[in-house]
């Protein structure tokens, strides 16, 4: 029996990817592999009878973790996904890390336009830094990717997809109300798969996932879904402590952000 915290998350959620599809012409879903993106894809699936009725995209710089690589081609054969994998430099960023940086919406800026998507569903939850806490369910983008979190539409009555003339693309964010410890219970109530750097292996797990250049371990003993819980319920860590902290600043992340980083 799913909780009922979890229960309304989880209607809300769904609720926002059918609008989504149902409003917009061209969606695309970005994936990490991650624990977020990968609820996200586990949330459509609910929302569609068992399948992602749009493409997923990977923003692949080259250097992510050999598990995270084996989890994207198991999970893409097993639940049928459209994968498109586009591949991001690595080069000097003077923003943000030369991996993971402004090469990775450039990147992306790339295959929207390629494939003409006006819409991109995101996994991003506001309680993960700062500069995320004033995104919108919808939050539209420029045709240069900008993001002006100043002036953006007011959602009101569960109306989240009003017409947007933006002239580029509409981000669209239907994690945005969980916290991580409702993602890591509707993995464990749903038995979403996870990628298995997030249990502990010698006293270390990964709690956020990046690349291999721009994430480190945490110390940690949970080996599995429920020992994370667990230890989510005392720790007083951040969760994305394990990240470089040149992105991790909230005026860095927000110039980012502006330019179009996930």
């Amino acid at each position: 029996m799913i909780k009922q915290n979890l229960r309304t998350l989880e209607e809300r959620s769904i609720y926002i990817i059918r609008e989504a599809n149902m409003k917009f012409k061209n969606v695309a879903a970005l994936w990490s592999m991650g624990k977020d993106s990968t609820t996200m894809l586990a949330l459509t699936r609910k929302a569609f009878l068992g399948k992602v009725p749009f493409p997923v995209i990977h923003i692949d710089n080259g250097i992510d973790f050999p598990e995270t690589y084996a989890f994207r081609e198991y999970l893409t054969k097993k639940w049928g996904l459209d994968l498109i994998v586009a591949h991001s430099e690595i080069r000097p960023d003077a923003i943000g890390s030369a991996c993971c940086g402004k090469n990775k919406p450039e990147t992306l800026k790339k295959v929207m336009k390629e494939h003409g998507f006006d819409a991109l569903i995101v996994s991003i939850r506001r309680d993960e830094h700062g500069i995320r806490s004033k995104e919108r369910y919808m939050s539209p983008r420029d045709e240069k990717f900008r993001w002006n979190y100043k002036d953006q539409p007011a959602e009101l009555w569960d109306d989240y997809a009003s017409k947007m003339d933006v002239g580029g693309h509409v981000r669209v964010h239907p994690l945005l109300d969980w916290n991580e410890i409702d993602v890591w219970n509707y993995i464990k109530q749903e038995r979403v798969p996870i990628n298995p750097l997030y249990l502990s292996r010698n006293g270390f797990r990964y709690r956020s996932l990046g690349c291999t250049h721009c994430t480190v371990p945490v110390k940690s003993n949970a080996k599995s879904v429920t020992d994370i819980i667990k230890e989510l319920e005392t720790t007083k860590v951040e969760e994305r402590s394990g990240r470089s902290m040149d992105k991790e600043n909230e005026y860095v992340m927000q110039r980012l952000r502006q330019l179009g980083y996930m």
